[in-house]
């Protein structure tokens, strides 16, 4: 079974950038470590800075459980630490957009 690959796109509050960078560089430990429990085994982040926009990329390994997430007092901790930076729901939870792959090469 294949890795699944999972792409979506976060809002970024103007002038945050540097802030969001700041805190993905000293990304809690225990937050990798849930993430990689999940099967998230490959996640990288880019900016389109002119629109304030955040590109996300993973990779799952199969089976993954990344559904129970968003109720691990970890993953909630995250989000209100950075629900100042982002575009949020109620919950604190970012707003997230799937985006469909529209073209993919592999070897």
């Amino acid at each position: 079974m294949a890795d699944e690959k999972r792409a979506f796109r976060m809002f970024l509050n103007p002038g945050q950038a540097d802030e969001y960078r700041r805190r993905h560089d000293a990304l809690w430990p225990e937050l990798a470590a849930l993430l990689r429990e999940s099967g998230v085994h490959d996640y990288s982040i880019y900016l389109d800075a002119e629109h304030h926009v955040l590109f996300a990329v993973q990779r799952l390994r199969p089976g993954h459980s990344t559904a129970a997430l968003p109720e691990h007092p970890v993953m909630r901790r995250w989000w209100a630490h950075m629900a100042d930076l982002m575009r949020t729901h109620e919950d604190g939870s970012p707003v997230v957009e799937p985006l469909p792959c529209m073209f993919h090469m592999d070897e």
